[in-house]
């Protein structure tokens, strides 16, 4: 299961999902060009998105297939927009 959360410069978790994700439904089949950024999530390793990759991982959760879906979906989201309204924020995907 990968885990969000929104950490600061200082790595300190200011905001976290509580729904995760369950990357062996889906993941391993997404097209790396049209996914790149869903793409980059691997079960046992961490992928960080920046404030200006956020607008790209939102395109992308906007298109994500059904099988990939789920309540992480919107939670997603949800910690996409604190990263936006802060500085120094990242969304962190932690694999286990």
């Amino acid at each position: 299961m990968i885990n969000l959360v929104v950490r600061g410069d200082s790595g300190k978790a200011v905001a976290r999902a509580e729904a995760g994700v369950d990357w062996m439904v889906g993941f391993p089949d997404l097209n790396a060009p049209e996914f790149p950024m869903l793409w980059a999530l691997t079960p046992y390793g961490d992928a960080v998105f920046n404030q200006r990759q956020i607008p790209l991982l939102l395109a992308e959760l906007d298109r994500i297939p059904a099988a990939c879906g789920g309540e992480w979906v919107g939670q997603a989201r949800e910690l996409c927009q604190v990263v936006g309204r802060g500085t120094h924020l990242y969304l962190w995907f932690v694999g286990d």
